[in-house]
C-alpha cells in the first residue's frame, strides 16, 4: 500500500502503475487522475478533524467503513492520498494495515509507520473509528497516541508501507 499527498500521487502511480485509489479529501468533487477508471477509486469526502466541528463534516464510521471495504475486496496495490498526506491518509492506511493483519501488534504496525513517515500524524478520529469497527479494544488508538505528533511538515512523505517487512507475530528479532 502506498501512502501520499496529493501532489505525488502520479509519482505513487509509476511505481504501481495497476494500484487502486482511495481519495480522503475535503471536496467531493476532486477530479480523479486520467484514464483511472471509476471502479478503481474510492472518493471519501470529509475534513480533516479530529471532532465534529460546525460547518465541517466529521470522518465517521461510514468513511471507515467504506474504506476497509474498499481496500480488501481486490488484491491490487493502493494508493491512500489526502491533500497532505499527513493525517488522513497515514490514519487511514493504519486501519487497512490493522484489518489486514488481524495477528500483528497494533504498536508494531504503528511503529512501522512512523519509521518510514516521521511527519505522519495520523487523525485520532479516524483511528479511533477503525479500532471500534475491528474490535481493536483501544489499542489502535493506544498505539497512535503513543507515537505522538510527527514532525512539522507542509506535506507528509510518499511511503509504501508493506507489512511483510515487519517479523511475523510472536517471532524474535
Amino acid at each position: 500500500m502506498i501512502v501520499c499527498p496529493r501532489s505525488r500521487l502520479a509519482e505513487a502511480f509509476r511505481r504501481a502503475p495497476d494500484a487502486r485509489l482511495l481519495t480522503l479529501t475535503s471536496d467531493p468533487s476532486e477530479p480523479a487522475p486520467e484514464g483511472l477508471i471509476e471502479a478503481d477509486r474510492l472518493l471519501l469526502a470529509f475534513n480533516d478533524i479530529a471532532a465534529p466541528r460546525s460547518g465541517f463534516v466529521a470522518p465517521d464510521g461510514s468513511h471507515v467503513a467504506a474504506a476497509l471495504a474498499f481496500a480488501a475486496r481486490d488484491p491490487r496495490p493502493l494508493i491512500v492520498q489526502c491533500y497532505a498526506g499527513v493525517s488522513r491518509s497515514p490514519a487511514m492506511a493504519y486501519a487497512i494495515a490493522c484489518a489486514r493483519r488481524p495477528d500483528m501488534d497494533e504498536a508494531a504496525i504503528a511503529g512501522e509507520l512512523r519509521r518510514l513517515s516521521p511527519s505522519a500524524t495520523p487523525n485520532p478520529r479516524i483511528v479511533a473509528l477503525a479500532d471500534a469497527l475491528l474490535g481493536r479494544d483501544g489499542r489502535m488508538s493506544a498505539a497512535i497516541a503513543a507515537l505522538g505528533r510527527g514532525a512539522e511538515a507542509y506535506e507528509g512523505e510518499l511511503f509504501a508501507l508493506a507489512l511483510s517487512r515487519l517479523p511475523a507475530p510472536g517471532a524474535r528479532s
